[in-house]
C-alpha cells in the first residue's frame, strides 16, 4: 500500500468565524443566533418577548459569560494565527463568512464595505501564506435580525435574502476563493433547529410567550434550504466557473452501528441513519428528495410550499463535493432512547472500541468508523469528499514549563488518518483533511474555552480571563511532520 497520500492533497485545520472572530459588534456587524447563546446546546438563548412590539429582542443574561463575543481575538490577530499555520505546512485553511459583517440585519439592498474588506484582506492573507481558503457561507452564523422578524428559513423570503448575500461574496471574492460550502452541518436541523437552520424554537419552559416550531414549519425550512443550495450551485458557476461548491454535513452519524443483529436495531440504524444525514446529502448530491420524508409528510399531513422551478433547480443543481464532519461512532438499541451531543450519536456503549478520550467528554474514539463512513458516503454519492473536521477536544493546561504534552491528541489524529489512507486505497476520492480546530477556539456545544482541540494553545478560560499569549503543544510539531512526509511516516 502506497503509505503517502496523493500529490496535491489538501492538509490544513478547520474553524468557525462565531467561534474565533470576537469583535462582534465591530465594524457594523450586528448579533448573529449565536451571539446570544452560551454554546449551542442551551435551551435559554438570550431573547424576550416584547408585548408592546410584538417581536423577539435580544436580552443577554448579565449572569453569563458569553466567550464568543470576544472568542480568541482572530478579528485582529489574523496574521499572527495563520502565520502558525503556515509553519505547520498547512496548503488549505477553512473559515467562514460571518453573514452579519456583510449583511448585518441580512436583509439589507446594499451590503458593509467594512465587513467585505475584512474578508478580502484575509483571503488575501490565506493566499500570501501559501494556503487554499475553504470558506463556509453559513457556520450558525445567520443573522438575529432574519430569525426575529422573519422566523429564520420557513420563511421563503430568506432565499431572496441568501442569493443576494451569495452573489454578493462570489463576485467580490471569485478568483480568491475556490472552495466554498453552503450549510454547516444543517442536517442536524432535527434536532437543533435554531443554530443548525435558523429557526425560531424558544424552549416553552424558557419563556413567557413559548415559540415551538410547527412540524410544517420545520419541514417548510428544510424545503426552502434545499432550494437556497441549489441557487448557489447555480449562481457560483454563473459568476466563477472556477470554484467548486460542496455540502457540509454532519456525518458522525452515518456510523451509526445496529448494537447487535437484531433485525429491527439493523433496520432501526439504518433508518437513523437516513434521517439524520442522508435526508439532506441525498437532495444535495442526487437532487432527489427521499422517499421516507416524503412519508413523513404525507402521515403528519404535511405540505410544504415547493414550486416546480424549485424542485427542477434542487434536481438540477448539485453540489461538486461533499464535505463533512466526523468525531466518533455510535449505536442503535430498540430499548435505548437516542442521545446526542456535538460529537454525534450515543446510543449504548460499544463494547468493542477499547478507547474513549478522557473526562469530562469521554467520547469512543473509533477511527475505523471514519473509513467505514467515507466508504459509505463514496458509494452512495460517487462525489469527490473532503474532511473539513476532525478532531479530539481535551481539558488541557500548561506544566511548570508552560507546555502541553497532548499525547492523546497525536494518538487520535494518528489513527483516523491510518484509516483515511486505507479509505483512500478502498478507492475513495478524499482530497483533502482539515483538521479542527488547528488553535484553541470557543466550543460550538458548550460555549467554553475549556475544550480545547488546537495544536496551538490559546490563554483564555472560561470566566473570561486570559492574556489570549498564543503557545505551540507537542502535537504542532508532530502534524507539521505529518504534512513535510505527505503522510509517510504515519
Amino acid at each position: 500500500m502506497n503509505k503517502r497520500f496523493p500529490d496535491g492533497f489538501l492538509w490544513g485545520g478547520a474553524v468557525a468565524a462565531n467561534q474565533c472572530e470576537g469583535a462582534w459588534l465591530t465594524d457594523g456587524k450586528k448579533p448573529n443566533i449565536t451571539d446570544v447563546m452560551v454554546g449551542i446546546n442551551t435551551k435559554e438563548p438570550g431573547l424576550v418577548w416584547n408585548p408592546g412590539t410584538q417581536k423577539w429582542e435580544m436580552k443577554l443574561d448579565p449572569e453569563k459569560v458569553y466567550l464568543s463575543h470576544e472568542g480568541i481575538d482572530f478579528y485582529h490577530r489574523y496574521k499572527e494565527d495563520l502565520a502558525l499555520m503556515k509553519g505547520m505546512g498547512f496548503n488549505a485553511f477553512r473559515t467562514s463568512i460571518a453573514w452579519g459583517r456583510i449583511y448585518p440585519s441580512g436583509d439589507e439592498e446594499e451590503p458593509n464595505e467594512a465587513g467585505l474588506k475584512f474578508y478580502d484582506d484575509l483571503f488575501d492573507e490565506m493566499r500570501k501564506d501559501g494556503m487554499e481558503p475553504v470558506i463556509t457561507l453559513s457556520h450558525y452564523e445567520t443573522p438575529l435580525h432574519l430569525l426575529t422578524e422573519y422566523g429564520g428559513w420557513s420563511d421563503k423570503r430568506l432565499i431572496t435574502f441568501w442569493k443576494r448575500y451569495v452573489t454578493t461574496v462570489f463576485n467580490r471574492y471569485k478568483g480568491k476563493v475556490r472552495y466554498w460550502l453552503t450549510f454547516n452541518e444543517v442536517n442536524n436541523m432535527y434536532r437543533r433547529p435554531v443554530v443548525s437552520a435558523g429557526l425560531l424554537n424558544i424552549h416553552p419552559e424558557h419563556t413567557d410567550k413559548p415559540l415551538e416550531m410547527t412540524d410544517e414549519q420545520v419541514w417548510q425550512g428544510y424545503v426552502n434550504i434545499l432550494a437556497a443550495n441549489a441557487w448557489t450551485v447555480k449562481l457560483g458557476h454563473e459568476i466563477d466557473p472556477d470554484c467548486q461548491i460542496g455540502c457540509m454535513l454532519s456525518s458522525s452519524s452515518v456510523a451509526t452501528y445496529p448494537y447487535n443483529c437484531d433485525p429491527e436495531n439493523v433496520l432501526g440504524a439504518y433508518q437513523l441513519q437516513r434521517i439524520s444525514n442522508f435526508y439532506f446529502g441525498d437532495p444535495f448530491c442526487t437532487g432527489i428528495i427521499p422517499g421516507y420524508v416524503k412519508r413523513i409528510w404525507r402521515e403528519a399531513g404535511i405540505s410544504p410550499v415547493l414550486s416546480e422551478e424549485e424542485l427542477q433547480m434542487i434536481k438540477t443543481y448539485t453540489v461538486d463535493f461533499f464535505s463533512l464532519s466526523y468525531y466518533r461512532s455510535g449505536t442503535y438499541s430498540k430499548e435505548t432512547e437516542n442521545a446526542y451531543d456535538t460529537g454525534g450519536i450515543k446510543g449504548k456503549p460499544n463494547p468493542y472500541l477499547a478507547k474513549t478520550s478522557p473526562e469530562p467528554w469521554s467520547w469512543p474514539v473509533d477511527p475505523v468508523g471514519l473509513r467505514y463512513t467515507l466508504n459509505v458516503l463514496s458509494d452512495r454519492y460517487h462525489k469527490p469528499i473532503l474532511i473539513v473536521e476532525n478532531g479530539i477536544g481535551l481539558d488541557e493546561h500548561p506544566d511548570e514549563e508552560g507546555k502541553i504534552h497532548d499525547e492523546f491528541r497525536v494518538e487520535y489524529i494518528r489513527d483516523h488518518l491510518i484509516q483515511v489512507r486505507e479509505a483512500i486505497e478502498d478507492g475513495c476520492d478524499v482530497f483533502g483533511y482539515l483538521y479542527w480546530g488547528p488553535i484553541d477556539i470557543v466550543s460550538a456545544g458548550t460555549g467554553e474555552m475549556k475544550k480545547r482541540y488546537g495544536f496551538v494553545y490559546v490563554d483564555r478560560h472560561n470566566d473570561g480571563t486570559g492574556t489570549l499569549e498564543r503557545s505551540l503543544k507537542d502535537s504542532y510539531d508532530w502534524f507539521r511532520n505529518v504534512i513535510r512526509t505527505q503522510g509517510e511516516e504515519l
